[in-house]
């Protein structure tokens, strides 16, 4: 078997990424996988993660591969949405309340927790700059979590993220105010959006 050769294909199948459950359902063994590895032939990106030495690796496609327990949200969510020019210095996600990210994630990630209930408000499927497919937050819901943390996120992060949603001619304020007020923004937001629009 040339192993390579089946790792390329599960590679370009799954968006640069090599999983090791994957590479064995392809028939190649973890210990296959580390002497590869120890070979420089792939390269180990995070646990039970690999790609090819030749290929960029997706960030944020390995983030969102680590856990269904997470959703890009509030810069990253605004960098998906091309809202924001600048690639955040940090991913941001967010994950239920109770739920524990591994070291892997918490590593390289910001994360936020949210009630279980609201977990699934406004998630969405967007595209990483890669081009592969990735869970993050709608617009509405990426304003909403902007406004909820802008003590964290900054002003100016806080401020253009607005004036950007307002420009945007795929804003839903409908939805927004709705979700406004399932999120408990609803009186932060009024103000703010009277002066923009």
């Amino acid at each position: 078997m040339d192993y390579i050769t089946e790792l390329s294909s599960v590679a370009k199948e799954h968006g640069g990424i090599i999983e090791t459950t994957t590479a064995i359902q392809h028939g190649i063994s973890k210990a296959m996988l580390y002497k590869l590895c120890k070979e420089e032939r792939i390269l180990r990106i995070a646990q039970g993660q690999y790609i090819l030495p030749d290929e960029i690796q997706d960030e944020l496609l390995s983030i969102s591969k680590r856990s269904d327990k997470l959703i890009f949200s509030h810069e990253t969510a605004l960098f998906l949405h091309r809202i924001s020019d600048r690639t955040p210095f940090e991913h941001t996600v967010t994950s239920p309340s109770g739920c524990s990210p591994s070291a892997s994630i918490k590593a390289v990630c910001k994360i936020y927790y949210i009630k279980p209930e609201l977990f699934d408000l406004g998630r969405t499927t967007l595209k990483t700059p890669a081009g592969n497919a990735v869970a993050a937050y709608d617009l509405e819901r990426t304003v909403c979590d902007i406004i909820r943390s802008r003590s964290k996120v900054g002003t100016e992060t806080f401020l253009s993220a607005l004036k950007m949603y307002a420009a945007s001619p795929k804003k839903d304020l409908n939805k927004l105010n709705s979700y406004a007020k399932k999120l408990r923004v609803a009186n932060v937001l009024r103000p703010y959006l009277e002066v923009l629009l």
